[in-house]
């Protein structure tokens, strides 16, 4: 499985219509991307537009191809286009990925499972 998280810009005058059309996004929509095998799809969006998304999938490159010729896909891409500052060509396609520096749950993996008390670092102290 892979995790994902993207950046993109949404105009600051236009924030509220984002969040309005995201609101309620078209049943077609959401059953595309379930289908092109994202799952746990999380949008967050700061006050000056600066927009964060996180997905899972165990295919970003099937993932990726199924909504890039998704005619759903499209028609949303093309009703959200607005809303975005200018970019070249679909949003779900011109995101900026970025780079994960830290997983939980990979470095307890790493070090064989959660730390006992008698294990942690004694600067956490009983309260930790």
């Amino acid at each position: 499985m892979t995790r994902v998280c993207f950046q993109l810009w949404i105009d600051p005058d236009r924030l509220d219509e984002y969040r309005r059309r995201h609101a309620a996004v078209w049943p077609e929509m959401l059953r595309e991307l379930e289908a092109s095998g994202r799952r746990n799809y999380s949008l967050f969006l700061r006050p000056d537009g600066l927009l964060i998304g996180y997905y899972e999938t165990d295919s970003v490159v099937r993932s990726d191809a199924h909504l890039a010729a998704s005619r759903v896909a499209a028609v949303w891409e093309e009703h959200m286009a607005d809303l975005f500052v200018a970019q070249s060509g679909r949003a779900d396609q011109t995101a900026t990925v970025l780079d994960e520096v830290f997983h939980l749950e990979d470095q307890l993996a790493g070090i064989g499972a959660l730390q006992t008390p008698d294990e942690r670092n004694p600067s956490e102290g009983d309260d930790a």
